[in-house]
């Protein structure tokens, strides 16, 4: 059942992906409109979702303000938290996406065109460079997503925090919402191609305020983000790092 399943999935994957990225191609280009654009992407990751049998059960939604730009930040467990948040935050908003995902051929186009923002880990001048692009889109009033641990978790247990996505928040001085995404490791884990169809669980934290903070306020902010999503995932995956180790550990990663 598992490899029906699986191949059901990777072929919708590569289908919807052909198909609805080239459609968002031509809308932006034709109306330039990257916000219906964004809609097709919420179709793909529900697509996506349905074929590989995973479903999504979202709390906190109430504590969402469409109108407001912010930083949403997840943990990063599995593929699936991409189809989650695409698929079932309501907003719109666009990704802080490794820099070889835009490198797909037409996936990639139809992100740069949407405006999500690339990030290359491998040079820290490009990195604080695409940090400083996507403040300003905050800071303007686009909403942006990032994965503060900056790749996906191989053991399902929360990492520590890279600066580089917390100090983006500070300097849009916009909030930051954490968003807990538990039991998707269980579906996909990180070097995995069986798919297990299951649930997984979305918690929307409550905003956390950046506007008084300043660059040197990061590792506080790092440990009030980090503990937002833990306190929402299993004793399992939020690991065994009180608090002190998780700032010391947070203050070591560069970006």
């Amino acid at each position: 059942m598992r490899w029906v399943r699986t191949a059901t999935f990777y072929a919708m994957l590569l289908v919807s992906t052909i198909l609805l990225g080239l459609t968002a191609i031509a809308i932006v280009l034709v109306t330039r409109r990257s916000d219906w654009a964004h809609l097709l992407g919420r179709l793909w990751a529900n697509l996506n979702l349905w074929a590989a049998g995973v479903s999504v059960d979202v709390h906190g939604l109430e504590r969402l303000d469409p109108k407001r730009p912010v930083v949403y930040a997840a943990n990063h467990q599995s593929w699936f938290d991409i189809f989650a948040i695409l698929g079932k935050l309501p907003v719109q908003f666009r990704w802080l996406a490794k820099e070889e995902l835009f490198r797909i051929p037409i996936l990639g186009y139809a992100m740069r065109l949407i405006g999500y923002v690339p990030i290359d880990r491998s040079d820290r001048k490009k990195a604080f460079q695409s940090l400083e692009e996507a403040s300003r889109r905050v800071r303007e009033g686009t909403a942006i997503v990032i994965f503060p641990e900056g790749t996906r978790s191989r053991d399902g247990v929360l990492q520590p925090f890279k600066k580089g996505g917390i100090i983006l928040a500070i300097q849009s001085g916009q909030p930051i919402v954490p968003i807990a995404l538990s039991g998707s490791y269980r579906i996909l884990p990180k070097g995995a191609r069986l798919v297990r169809p299951g649930r997984l669980r979305m918690t929307i934290g409550e905003p956390i305020e950046t506007a008084a903070m300043t660059v040197e306020d990061r590792d506080g902010l790092i440990d009030m983000v980090r503990e937002a999503i833990r306190r929402h995932l299993t004793q399992r995956e939020g690991g065994s790092l009180n608090a002190e180790a998780s700032a010391a550990q947070a203050r070591s990663a560069a970006l």
